[in-house]
């Protein structure tokens, strides 16, 4: 990604998640060559923007191109200023007024047009229901050890991470976290970089945020026995993990600034020169975030053309689907995680009741999609209710937790940002079962071996079984999902 000069740099997440749209025809901008006869599709969201921009407002736009050297003509000859890219699916980011990103979309070789539209957090781990720790504790990887995700590290794109945290800190007093970046963009939101701080710095503090620290201590957290006896442990206590925090305020180019980073270093996140016993890949990729409402799935968008290039090399993407409920008339399912793409897998929550259950319930505000459109049906059900993980009672995500333990290090939060990283650690497992597996083959063998508990509705048939609109094929099922796995 490149960079250009900019001040007074602020935090903010930001992702493109809409339908596309037309707008009439654009007017040749003053200087330049108008020659295309068919401009360009426009988003959705950014569509409704432009319309209540005044003439010299000016608000952020992404400029697809069929590669980047025609998105980056199309940003110069309308007029628009450059303020950052992303280079590898050919997307330029830019600011400019209604305008002249008319005029962007007229310009031959420019694919789409996106907006920087606004998203949020998707707010015990129970590794019992799901055979989690089953595996964990009596199956191996191919490397001879313990099925934890050990060889694996695991990008938590959140609001950031506290690596101190005990739970996330090894026996020998070193933290789990083995990246630490920031991303960091301007006060319009339309140029991020992401930048490397100690290990040492607690960005989940600096963004007043929580959740993420939450999140990790689901993927990854190491075995604990709390004061009140209770043992827990992340869904991979091997895997490392490496945060990217976007901060607790959340809009499209901070997230998709991450996802490219993950794009650029997922084969050396700490650098080259580290070794990957010290600092493994990037295999999967856990994103609790989302539009409220959920939306209708983009093709076209910068998050999925990112997400398909990670999955092209190997790297699985887990998403949230939202925690707007509904009852299958229509679909609240997070977009990006409708991709069919294999090895993007989109989480619905599980209740089990908190008895470990295998028979219990799809949580209430877990978002359903709609009924007889399988697009939009949740990938997977993975435990998301009543979540006990790592948190400080003093941030704003861990101070509504329901039971603060260990003086507030520790609480209990739902939502479906907590079934996501569940399966984003399960990933991870997976992957250390077989290292030559592709995402695909991962989210297949997920899928094929869940385990049908009935609650909710009916399931209907597909092409690896049977799935349904709120939970989708069921609940994880690790021990058998490494089974079908093994070569």
């Amino acid at each position: 990604m490149r960079r250009t000069s900019r001040s007074s740099l602020g935090v903010v997440l930001a992702a493109a998640l809409a339908t596309v749209v037309s707008l009439p025809a654009a007017a040749a901008p003053v200087g330049g060559s108008l020659t295309s006869t068919s401009p360009a599709p426009v988003q959705d969201f950014l569509r409704d923007e432009l319309a209540d921009l005044d003439l010299t407002e000016q608000t952020t736009v992404l400029v697809h191109g069929t590669d980047l050297a025609a998105a980056d003509n199309a940003v110069r000859v309308a007029g628009l200023t450059e303020t950052m890219s992303f280079d590898r699916i050919g997307v330029v980011v830019a600011r400019g007024t209604a305008a002249e990103i008319a005029a962007a979309r007229a310009v031959p070789g420019v694919t789409y047009l996106e907006g920087n539209q606004p998203i949020e957090l998707s707010q015990t781990t129970s590794n019992t229901a799901t055979r989690g720790d089953e595996a964990y504790r009596t199956l191996t990887g191919a490397d001879g050890s313990a099925l934890s995700g050990a060889g694996v590290s695991v990008g938590v794109i959140d609001s950031g991470v506290d690596p101190t945290h005990p739970y996330l800190t090894e026996e020998d007093g070193t933290s789990v976290v083995v990246s630490n970046q920031k991303v960091l963009c301007d006060p319009f939101e339309a140029a991020c970089e992401v930048l490397e701080v100690p290990n040492s710095v607690d960005t989940d503090t600096l963004a007043v945020g929580g959740h993420g620290t939450h999140v990790a201590g689901i993927v990854a957290g190491r075995p604990t026995t709390l004061s009140d006896g209770k043992e827990i442990h992340g869904a991979a206590p091997g895997a490392k993990l490496v945060s990217l925090s976007t901060g607790a305020a959340l809009v499209i180019i901070g997230a998709d600034a991450a996802l490219n980073w993950v794009l650029e270093n997922h084969e050396a996140p700490c650098g080259e020169g580290v070794p990957a016993a010290e600092c493994p890949p990037i295999k999967v990729t856990n994103n609790s975030y989302g539009p409220s409402g959920g939306g209708d799935f983009d093709p076209q968008s910068a998050t999925v053309k990112l997400q398909r290039a990670l999955a092209a090399e190997g790297v699985a993407t887990v998403w949230a689907n939202g925690n707007d409920g509904g009852d299958g008339s229509e679909s609240f399912s997070n977009p990006p995680g409708q991709d069919p793409t294999g090895g993007v897998i989109s989480v619905a929550s599980y209740n089990d009741l908190e008895t470990g259950t295998r028979d219990g319930e799809v949580s209430d505000f877990s978002s359903r999609g709609k009924a007889g459109d399988r697009s939009t049906y949740p990938d997977i059900s993975a435990p998301g209710d009543t979540i006990t993980s790592s948190c400080r009672i003093y941030l704003t995500i861990c101070s509504t937790g329901l039971d603060p333990q260990e003086g507030g290090d520790f609480n209990t939060i739902s939502g479906t940002s907590m079934a996501a990283p569940h399966i984003a650690g399960i990933v991870a497992q997976l992957f250390q079962a077989d290292p030559t597996a592709t995402p695909g083959q991962v989210e297949d063998a997920i899928k094929s071996t869940a385990y049908k508990y009935s609650f909710g509705a009916p399931y209907e048939s597909a092409p690896l079984g049977s799935t349904s609109y709120d939970k989708g094929y069921g609940l994880v099922d690790v021990v058998a999902a490494a089974e079908a796995l093994a070569p």
